[in-house]
């Protein structure tokens, strides 16, 4: 995962790496105890990086360099109070950097990390990550502090837990107001839901369908992840050994089913959020919804919009449209290849929805024709389960002592900033492996990029969230030309056509639009006001001055997990893996609230891009 052939040189490596950090780590919390700011911000290379989840910031924010260290600690220190630093198990030097887990405590909490250590006049933090984990006088009821269930002896006023829960259930949204209201009951919902109902924070997550997973179950049929299972856990529990590596969306939507009963998440299906709005002298909500066609309203503290990291869908808008006498589908609206047999369909996009979809329409007999807009990045599935994810989410990681938990914090601790360095050489290898497939795939026209700096895929998906394919096989469709490829842009449709601006003619029966999603913030213009939407200002993407990701350089994912510029709003969102691990951190700073605790947020999100 990580080439350290370019990182700086290390410490001589006849030293012990344990003894290197652990005084290193001596002289930070010294400098920290003394409140030696410019002596702490010293321990840190020239070019270095902070990055901190929770509990320093009460945020999730990345300093870099001594001068960023010296900006968080003078804001942040005197009020977390940090200490007990100590390493946790050896440390190793590979390559000129030194690597360490680490624990520590704040005032009011505990905390996990990992820090990099190179030699630049002696040891220096390269990359500092800092995690708080829980919360003291605030943790969860897990091993020797789980709930007994039963309870012994006899009692004439006993409680069954089936009572409990039924009388708990009758009265949220009645009696009891949620401190939290959660809007979507995806895997992003369900996981935020369980991680507060394990922290004791009242809690409800509505959603739209009638069952929980229904969300993944109305999509169209041949949908699965593209994500290996050592990728995808949810917190508490995982997947089962046998569990397939791909799972089929069908059977995800019954795990999540099951999870929202196994893990008692207040959950109310069939219900809409029709509109929101803050009172500033409370600090509360009133949400409106609906709820099995009943109206009633809600006012809850804290409002999470966990609607996916996408917004709503972009339908594009092209002349003809309302002339047009066949079918036309947003990706999102497509249920599945059944209906289309024989039928001339045209899929507009190139990215991971449309090849799905080509790939089902094509093996029911449909004439396929792929309408490619702008050049798209493919790896095959099993080329990245190796090369990109093997040394962290997979059986070999796991049997070398990489737990899930342990990934996640490596993968956290890897800097934004420089993430693409350590990228690059992988998708090297990647173009490399499977020369002969992109080969074949530029015979057949199509037009493949790498990301603008041949970071890849991760990067792209960071960035912008779109523009790639993880190939589970239709590329070879398009490759082979059973799936036809057109290029360019849709100039107007007719009654049973679609044309491009080259004049090219498609037949049509069906079109398909696989064009994308808006910014999470559409939601909020929709359910609370466009004034808000712009306060909060655009969601996901990391200033990266790329293509779909536009500067100035934010450090962070936009305004997900974190505080935001509308107080007591906050987004929630991501593929299964950032829904796991970030709904933690978010869980965490709701939990702070809730308990009263002090929670100044360091480096609040600026807002550079509205929409």
């Amino acid at each position: 995962m990580i080439d350290t052939d370019e990182r700086p040189a290390m410490t001589p490596a006849a030293a012990n790496p344990s003894d290197i950090v652990s005084a290193w780590f001596i002289a930070f919390e010294d400098a920290l105890t003394a409140r030696d700011i410019e002596r702490a911000a010293g321990l840190f290379a020239a070019t270095s990086y902070w990055r901190d989840l929770v509990a320093f910031s009460w945020n999730l924010t990345t300093v870099e360099n001594p001068s960023g260290v010296s900006d968080l600690l003078a804001a942040a220190l005197d009020g977390t109070g940090p200490s007990a630093f100590q390493i946790t198990e050896p440390a190793e030097s590979v390559g000129g950097v030194t690597t360490a887990w680490f624990e520590f405590e704040t005032a009011v909490g505990r905390g996990r990390g990992l820090v990099r250590l190179i030699d630049e006049d002696g040891p220096k933090a390269w990359t500092l990550l800092t995690t708080l984990h829980e919360l003291k006088g605030h943790e969860e009821p897990l091993r020797e502090r789980r709930p007994k269930g039963a309870e012994h002896g006899a009692r004439r006023d006993r409680i069954t837990w089936l009572e409990r829960r039924r009388a708990e259930e009758d009265s949220l949204g009645l009696d009891v107001q949620p401190y939290v209201l959660v809007i979507g009951g995806g895997q992003g919902g369900i996981a935020l839901g369980a991680r507060l109902r394990q922290l004791g924070v009242p809690a409800l997550v509505i959603d739209k369908h009638p069952r929980p997973g229904d969300q993944w179950r109305n999509r169209y049929k041949s949908l699965c992840l593209h994500d290996p299972v050592w990728y995808d856990h949810l917190p508490y529990v995982k997947f089962p050994e046998n569990w397939p590596v791909f799972a089929p969306k069908d059977k995800i939507g019954d795990w999540l089913e099951s999870y929202v009963k196994v893990m008692e998440v207040p959950y109310w299906s069939s219900t809409v959020a029709t509109r929101a709005a803050f009172d500033e002298a409370s600090g509360t909500w009133t949400v409106d919804l609906v709820r099995d066609g009943t109206a009633l309203t809600l006012h809850p503290t804290q409002l999470v919009f966990a609607t996916g990291m996408s917004g709503k869908p972009n339908l594009p808008a092209f002349p003809g449209q309302d002339v047009f006498r066949g079918e036309q589908q947003h990706s999102s609206q497509h249920s599945g290849p059944d209906a289309y047999t024989g039928k001339r369909v045209v899929v507009i996009g190139s990215n991971n929805s449309a090849f799905d979809i080509c790939g089902a329409l094509w093996e029911n007999g449909a004439d396929v024709t792929m309408v490619q807009r702008s050049s798209t990045h493919i790896v095959k599935s099993d080329t990245l389960m190796d090369i990109g994810l093997g040394d962290l989410y997979s059986e070999r990681a796991l049997a070398a002592g990489m737990t899930t938990e342990k990934a996640d914090l490596v993968f956290a601790s890897l800097p934004y900033r420089i993430m693409h360095t350590f990228q690059i050489p992988l998708y090297e290898r990647m173009k490399e492996r499977d020369a002969d497939f992109y080969d074949r795939l530029t015979a057949a026209g199509f037009d493949l990029d790498w990301g603008d700096d041949g970071s890849g895929l991760f990067l792209k998906y960071l960035r912008r969230g779109s523009g790639y394919y993880i190939d589970v096989g239709a590329a070879e469709l398009v490759a082979d030309g059973d799936v036809k490829l057109a290029k360019g842009d849709v100039d107007h449709l007719t009654e049973d056509a679609v044309v491009l601006k080259d004049g090219t003619v498609l037949p049509a029966d069906l079109v398909v639009y696989a064009t994308g999603y808006g910014s999470m913030n559409g939601w909020v213009a929709d359910l609370i006001s466009e004034e808000v939407a712009d306060r909060v200002g655009r969601c996901w993407g990391l200033g990266s001055d790329t293509t779909k990701d536009p500067g100035p350089w934010e450090g962070e994912q936009r305004n997900m997990w974190k505080p935001t510029r509308q107080p007591n709003l906050w987004f929630h969102g991501g593929n299964l893996h950032q829904s796991r691990h970030y709904s933690l951190y978010l869980a965490l700073q709701l939990k702070a609230r809730h308990a009263g605790l002090d929670t100044p947020v360091y480096a609040l999100q600026e807002v550079h891009h509205r929409s």
